[in-house]
């Protein structure tokens, strides 16, 4: 009866439209497409080649599109597990303001849009990017991994860590091992990342039938994760500096701002009252501000040199 009742009443919801333009954008995640915007831009300025302005603008709107067409397909797949959670349950489609329908024609067209527009405006290795990570994060992640692993959102990482590297071939077509670090440190800052938000939303979680690593191996599990991948950072996120590819303003920023973000961690790890919320918090200013310092450090080693 109670899964009955959920039906009926997603149909209920999903049944009229009453949305505006505000509740189409949402559709598109706006927050998850902003990052993906901004890591892009750090991408596209890090790499030793030039773009035309014009065609930059237009290569970074074809990523957020991109990005956006991806969190309206998941938004369309997700509408009955989105109408369980608390989190979730007041989104365009399970409050009644889109259609489902609408927002699926929304996610297929700005898809297309997407990777034609960054074909165009840059070249068929960055829109080839494009095409995969939105496959990824629909097929791979959304139908496949979310619901059914507990490592959903690790092997899931790997669409959100896409962008910069996008970003770099927009400019470059030559491989480098600069745009694979980029990746790699978005990759190992996801899981605790979304592991500190699934802790204090272990419930919401499993009441939605969502394997998130709390809810099938138990909170301690999670926490010895989340520290043993926030160690792997001290490693990963200064790479770029002891690799050469940036100077020291990006090597002391890094390593502070990731002892602190151990620091969180490790309150995690104690069970310190306030302290998954805290991590959550602060892993988005760090990937901010690290991503932030690289084209600083760049700049500045130039106009220096």
């Amino acid at each position: 009866m109670v899964a009955l009742s959920r039906s009926e009443n997603l149909k209920m919801n999903v049944d009229q439209s009453t949305a505006g333009v505000a509740d189409y954008f949402e559709l598109l995640k706006p927050r998850v497409m902003s990052l993906a915007i901004f890591t892009a831009i750090i991408g596209l300025l890090l790499t030793p080649n030039h773009i035309h302005p014009f065609l930059a603008v237009f290569s970074i709107i074809a990523i957020g599109a991109g990005a956006g067409a991806a969190g309206a397909i998941n938004m369309w797949y997700d509408k009955d597990i989105d109408l369980i959670m608390d989190r979730t349950k007041s989104r365009p489609i399970p409050s009644g303001r889109v259609k489902s329908e609408e927002a699926l024609t929304l996610g297929i067209v700005l898809s297309i849009f997407s990777i034609i527009l960054l074909f165009v405006a840059s070249n068929y290795i960055a829109a080839t990017f494009l095409f995969v990570s939105i496959m990824f994060y629909i097929f791979i992640y959304t139908i496949w991994l979310k619901r059914y692993t507990p490592q959903n959102i690790v092997i899931g990482g790997a669409a959100g860590a896409l962008p910069p590297v996008i970003g770099w071939y927009a400019v470059s077509q030559d491989f480098s091992l600069l745009p694979v670090i980029l990746f790699m440190i978005i990759f190992m800052w996801t899981p605790p990342h979304f592991w500190a938000l699934s802790l204090y939303r272990s419930e919401d979680y499993k009441k939605a039938g969502i394997p998130m690593l709390p809810v099938v191996k138990g909170k301690k599990i999670t926490r010895v994760n989340i520290i043993l991948y926030s160690l792997s950072l001290i490693i990963v996120s200064p790479s770029p500096w002891y690799l050469g590819f940036l100077g020291n303003i990006y090597g002391l920023t890094s390593s502070i701002l990731t002892i602190i973000f151990i620091y969180f961690s490790w309150n995690v790890y104690r069970e310190k009252v306030g302290s998954e919320p805290i991590l959550f918090k602060y892993s988005i200013l760090y990937l901010f501000l690290l991503f932030m310092v690289m084209p600083i450090d760049k700049y500045i080693y130039i106009w220096i040199n």
